[in-house]
């Protein structure tokens, strides 16, 4: 039977992660889910206490702590996880109602990788733009924040997230995943925060974002494109 591990990775997400938690616990089949694991970076909030609350009245969520990067904490969440499928989703990021039998579902199909068509909380022309083109299969309309399911076998195959990206792990992953004709865009919408666009700008951000993404095309370090995120935008 198929069962999904849903892996979370958090830094300072106090705002969002029991609605997160009790959603994802709402809106799907028990049966579905293997469990629920919160994987903590370090968090300087109330983010780790705010989990574990939720995780002692909820017997199959959980909350492991990690060293900070969101690609150790996703591998070490897939140590921990039990089921055939793992879904990794940001601590900002709705799924859609129903994403368990949606993910299961592709897997049946033999998908085995895949994420949401995805849309922002923002009415901006531009975002609203963006979101739409999520819907296409294209490489370049990918990212971390559409979440991403693949099975745990295929997931070791790959050898999981490369630890050396502070930032692109997402794309790192699905660079590989698309190499083997192995993806999929599941026609559902997932809903994301745009607070960093509001906090950063959107002309702004969107420059910086395609900035990183030419540099690494172009052959830049993992440190190389996290100094230049440290400097344009973690700032």
């Amino acid at each position: 039977m198929n069962k999904i591990s849903i892996i979370i990775p958090t830094l300072n997400e106090a705002n969002n992660i029991v609605s997160l938690l009790q959603y994802l616990v709402d809106y799907s089949v028990q049966e579905n889910i293997s469990e629920i694991i919160v994987v903590d970076g370090g968090s300087t909030d109330q983010s780790f206490q705010l989990a574990t609350s939720f995780s002692e009245k909820n017997e199959n969520t959980f909350v492991v702590s990690s060293k900070k990067g969101r690609a150790k904490q996703m591998n070490l969440g897939s140590l921990k996880a039990t089921g055939n499928i793992l879904y990794f989703l940001h601590a900002d990021s709705i799924p859609p109602k129903n994403f368990d039998a949606y993910i299961i579902n592709e897997i049946e199909k033999e998908n085995f990788a895949g994420c949401f068509k995805m849309k922002f909380d923002h009415q901006h022309w531009w975002l609203r733009l963006a979101s739409w083109l999520t819907h296409f299969s294209w490489r370049a309309c990918r990212g971390g924040d559409q979440s991403q399911f693949i099975t745990k076998n295929l997931f070791e195959e790959i050898g999981g997230y490369d630890e050396q990206f502070t930032i692109y792990e997402d794309n790192i992953l699905i660079n590989e995943l698309y190499k083997r004709k192995q993806f999929t865009v599941i026609q559902h919408w997932l809903t994301t925060s745009a607070r960093l666009y509001r906090e950063k700008g959107i002309w702004n951000l969107q420059y910086h974002f395609w900035t990183i993404y030419v540099k690494k095309w172009m052959g830049a370090s993992a440190d190389d494109l996290y100094t230049y995120y440290k400097k344009h935008i973690a700032a």
